[in-house]
């Protein structure tokens, strides 16, 4: 997915969706005032506006394309478990190149992209090159080892200590690998990512 100019993308969501725009440099100043009453001088956003950004949120966030973010949708409305809106963000998390991130191997869910196309990432001792790719629970995540000197890996002994990884990976610090425990929990979402407010978006159009 090409993602256009950060700031500009981030200021008109409102919200720091990248990791390049979470400095304490960067402001969302200017997005509350389009937010504002007439006495700010523009219109109240709608509930349509609201959903839509929320939308737009989440597709950054996890760099997917309308298309596949589409096919979540579909996906997840026709599965039980714990509803829509758990099964949406359950399936996002779920993608390799979000584990790879997660995990700690890269800062970031692009740089995850990267490595995972690049073929630098093993799923149970298997290179995947689909970012997209939907891991399960007992799968192993690691890195291939002809790529632990890439330059996407550099300082990596130090970073992943640092790292904290979400209750469902479990991370083996020293060896760079990851073991998938079970889905990702709901109840551990961003708190910027409304994805009840997602799900009403797509049941308009």
């Amino acid at each position: 997915m090409r993602v256009g100019p950060k700031f500009k993308i981030a200021r008109r969501l409102g919200d720091r969706i990248f990791p390049k725009t979470q400095g304490t440099k960067f402001t969302v100043s200017g997005t509350e005032k389009k937010a504002r009453g007439k006495k700010g001088g523009r219109r109240q956003m709608s509930e349509y506006g609201t959903q839509l950004i929320e939308k737009q949120k989440a597709k950054y966030t996890y760099g997917v394309s309308e298309k596949q973010f589409s096919n979540y949708i579909k996906k997840t409305r026709t599965m039980k478990n714990d509803g829509p809106a758990a099964n949406l963000y359950r399936a996002l998390e779920a993608r390799l190149d979000n584990v790879v991130f997660r995990m700690g191997l890269v800062n970031s869910r692009a740089f995850a992209r990267q490595a995972v196309s690049h073929g630098h990432i093993l799923v149970n001792g298997r290179k995947l090159n689909v970012p997209s790719h939907s891991v399960r629970e007992h799968d192993v995540i690691s890195i291939r080892p002809g790529s632990k000197d890439n330059g996407i890996f550099t300082g990596l002994a130090d970073k992943i200590k640092d790292k904290t990884a979400p209750n469902w990976i479990s991370v083996d610090p020293l060896k760079f690998e990851g073991t998938i425990k079970g889905p990702a929990s709901y109840k551990d979402k961003e708190a910027n990512l409304n994805f009840e407010s997602i799900l009403e978006f797509y049941s308009r159009v």
